[in-house]
């Protein structure tokens, strides 16, 4: 019984790791890229706009 013990939480944290793989595997690509890099694009654009006013005060 202790060998059952002490290999349950490896186990159980293997087999939910995998699942969170195959998750992201799976989400990748399709119809989910294009809504991905539509968030992405849009936060890297608010960020370099709320960066550029405060490099121009500061030059």
């Amino acid at each position: 019984m202790d060998y059952v013990s002490a290999l349950l939480p490896p186990v159980v944290m293997a087999a939910f790791f995998i699942g969170l793989i195959r998750v992201i595997v799976k989400t990748q690509g399709g119809t989910n890229k294009a809504k991905e890099d539509a968030a992405v694009d849009a936060a890297l654009a608010r960020a370099e706009s709320t960066r550029r006013p405060a490099a121009n005060t500061e030059a």
